[in-house]
């Protein structure tokens, strides 16, 4: 089950995991900007990334980590994505990882890297080295909530939970912290993810885990159309709450399997909610389909179209930009039993807008969570996405990113 009492605890409510965020002069704004995560006990490690080609240096060195099976840390920074920056950024994100782990007595090969920021920027490493090493030093295990705040770019909070479960007559816990606000989409984009547990699992099923829960969380959120270049999830899993081994499918895994799926999908939506000057956060629920990747691809082309987004941020039920969206999704559908409502409430039906109670619809557009559902009644499969309006401050923010 959640715990919101130790939502702030984070990545340090389970067992021998502490964290720290510290301020060590990358972000302009002078904000924390260095995390450290830190387990003494070794961890089985797993992790996702980003399918741009154009990946940053920290993504190929964390992929070593997690090809290992084992880690002990994650050292993040903000306010510099280390981005396309060439043979210096791979000794930047290499000596990262060896200042972490001289600090901490472990080897460099044990810790992940990750970086989000500015794109085209050399990490300040006199900065970075200083930040590490007061990161390390302030490593407790009430630091979740400045490490979470240290990952933060344009996002108006740090996303964390906490959550425990008893598996094998063992009570497991989990923790997490998040960041992700804009350049979301496809497949988890300028996101970091931070779980950690102290429950005892084979790291070829934590992976298992990771890889098919990302698909019905991380990869199922869009704020803008636009893939990064940073972007990571990594679970930690250091065996502390004594379970026996989860080293087989089962009804431990499931159990397992299910708190994390419930994180992650908590934290998507966090994320969405989260965009750049979003003021809407709105359900995209597609069903109907022959397939889930039917579904999906339906549901993105609703979630991705400027037009339905500023429309639902100037609380306009242009149901016609929506459909419009269907159409183009490049499932073949017909329109004639094809239904779409705005908040439960039908606007279109049998190929043409629905008769309805304009003052109940207004009451809709005038939420902050709206529901757009969408019945194609050709099939069992759906899928659900999860986005935000488009709004003056979006343009705003990026257009005055990197200055």
């Amino acid at each position: 089950m959640f715990s919101e009492k130790h939502a702030k605890a984070g990545v340090t409510f389970p067992q021998g995991f502490k964290a720290a965020g510290v301020k060590a002069g990358i972000k302009k704004s002078g904000n924390l900007d260095v995390a450290v995560i830190y387990t003494e006990r070794e961890a089985a490690v797993a992790g996702v990334f980003t399918q741009n080609a154009v990946a940053a240096a920290s993504v190929s060195v964390s992929k070593e980590v997690v090809a290992t099976g084992t880690a002990h840390a994650v050292a993040a920074n903000a306010g510099c994505a280390n981005a396309c920056t060439g043979e210096q950024g791979e000794k930047d994100a290499r000596a990262t990882q060896e200042i972490t782990a001289e600090a901490l007595g472990c080897t460099a090969e044990d810790v992940i890297v990750a970086s989000t920021g500015v794109i085209g920027v050399n990490l300040p490493m006199d900065k970075m080295e200083k930040g590490l090493r007061a990161a390390v030093a302030a490593l407790s295990a009430d630091g979740s909530e400045n490490a979470g705040n240290a990952i933060l770019t344009t996002d108006t909070y740090s996303k964390s939970c906490a959550a425990e479960v008893e598996i094998a007559g063992k009570k497991v816990r989990f923790g997490a912290i998040a960041k992700g606000s804009g350049m979301i989409q496809p497949n988890m984009a300028t996101m970091l993810c931070f779980i950690t547990t102290d429950a005892a699992i084979d790291s070829r099923l934590l992976q298992k885990a990771l890889s098919e829960t990302t698909e019905v969380s991380f990869n199922m959120i869009s704020i803008d159309g636009d893939m990064s270049t940073n972007d990571m999830a990594v679970v930690l899993a250091n065996g502390a709450a004594g379970n026996a081994r989860i080293q087989a499918e089962g009804a431990d895994y499931e159990a397992f399997k299910k708190t994390l799926d419930s994180i992650c999908k908590g934290l998507a939506q966090r994320i969405a909610a989260d965009g750049e000057g979003a003021t809407k956060f709105l359900t995209v629920n597609v069903s109907g389909t022959k397939s889930f990747a039917d579904a999906k691809t339906i549901a993105m082309s609703v979630a991705k179209s400027p037009l339905v987004k500023t429309a639902f941020f100037g609380e306009d039920p242009n149901w016609g930009r929506v459909i419009c969206a269907v159409g183009y999704a490049g499932i073949p559908m017909d329109p004639k039993t094809t239904v779409v409502k705005f908040g439960g409430i039908p606007i279109y039906a049998n190929g043409v807008g629905a008769a309805c109670d304009e003052e109940a619809l207004r009451a809709v557009m005038g939420e902050h969570d709206i529901a757009i559902d969408i019945d194609m009644g050709a099939g069992e499969a759906s899928a659900t996405v999860w986005t935000c309006d488009f709004s003056y401050a979006y343009v705003k923010i990026n257009g005055e990113y990197h200055t």
